[in-house]
């Protein structure tokens, strides 16, 4: 099995003399150890120097005998097989497989505060590692300045049980997220400009305008605003989330989750970016929307990559757009509005057709 290097390893091997070239060609790198390579412009040893197969070694050799994937960062582990003693949670906390995931979140923290989604000690990051273990960022900590033994890790009701900095009252939210929906790994929360300044108006954006947000976001939750870290937060997100990974918490911010914690931040971007074109869209005149035949490609194509979408179940497919239109929320929306192909019910068509027929006897007469 490869050999596990991690950043506090490769400054080791700095402090020592050792080139990073002699890192082997098959280990297996931290997001934040190959950050360094990367700033030290070093490569693993044999891997920069690797010449490429050529045609004839192709033809003398045959083809490749393995196919391409996608990396997978997402974390599993057996069910039952928590850690239970303060010795085995210890032990498990500061295992290498989970110093990995620590560096990993510290990495997505120093992303979020370098893209100004997060001021001060805003914003909290979680991954679960267990049936009732979760990872978390700590209270009062910028997250552009995270390092891995600055972690917590608590149970699913929210007790510490590992790390040396207390854990952030709002890691309840991100909870209620993983208590109901299963898929929930991760959650990233922070404040983008853009799309908090949506939850803070209390509008949601529009479905039918861009592909990219409809198959890696799906609808975008909202969220009626409750006390940052308290129950009825975690009571109305966690329900939210069954049928949405990124969350508007009115007069607050965003949350988002994913299968990783990388999955999940980018959902953050993704949903910013989104907020941030439909904004500039209205200086420009309004958006011009897509049917809604388009949408229900782009809503199988989500469900084909394994991603949770109600809409096809729920909705007809008239429904689609008007259901994503942008209107101002005081408390979540249900999801089966009325759309633009069913007529208006009740007396006031009819008050307005009399009216209407009133007016033009009057003229006539």
């Amino acid at each position: 099995m490869s050999k596990l290097y991690t950043a506090k390893d490769l400054e080791k091997m700095i402090e020592q003399g050792q080139p990073l070239s002699s890192v082997p060609a098959n280990a297996m790198l931290t997001p934040m150890a190959r950050d360094l390579l990367r700033k030290h412009k070093a490569s693993p040893a044999q891997a920069a120097s690797a010449p490429e197969r050529s045609a004839s070694a192709i033809a003398a050799n045959g083809p490749r005998i393995h196919e391409p994937v996608l990396p997978n960062a997402e974390y599993t582990w057996t069910p039952g097989g928590d850690p239970r003693t303060p010795q085995e949670l210890e032990k498990f906390f500061y295992s290498p497989e989970i110093q990995e995931l620590k560096e990993r979140i510290c990495h997505i923290g120093k992303r979020i505060w370098s893209k100004g989604y997060v001021d001060g000690n805003g914003g909290n990051i979680t991954v679960r590692v267990g049936d009732n273990l979760v990872l978390c960022t700590p209270t009062l900590i910028s997250k552009g300045f995270m390092v891995p033994d600055d972690l917590c890790m608590v149970d699913l009701d929210g007790n510490q049980v590992a790390g040396t900095r207390p854990r952030t009252s709002e890691v309840n939210t991100h909870l209620g997220i993983m208590k109901n929906e299963p898929k929930a790994k991760s959650c990233v929360h922070a404040h983008p400009i853009y799309a908090t300044a949506f939850a803070v108006a209390g509008v949601t954006p529009p479905s039918c305008l861009i592909p990219e947000p409809e198959v890696f976001l799906g609808e975008i939750g909202f969220a009626s605003y409750q006390t940052p870290g308290t129950p009825e937060n975690a009571r109305e997100v966690g329900q939210l989330a069954k049928k949405h990974q990124s969350i508007l918490m009115q007069n607050h911010g965003v949350i988002c989750w994913g299968k990783d914690v990388e999955d999940a931040y980018w959902k953050m971007e993704n949903t910013d970016a989104f907020c941030h074109t439909v904004t500039i869209t209205n200086q420009l005149g309004g958006p011009k929307q897509y049917g809604p035949d388009k949408l229900k490609e782009l809503i199988l194509l989500r469900k084909k990559l394994g991603m949770p979408d109600h809409r096809l179940d729920e909705l007809k497919e008239c429904e689609l757009c008007d259901a994503g239109a942008t209107t101002i929320n005081t408390a979540p929306q249900p999801s089966g509005s009325s759309c633009s192909c069913q007529a208006p019910k009740g007396d006031v068509d009819e008050a307005l057709v009399q009216k209407i027929t009133d007016m033009i006897m009057s003229k006539l007469a």
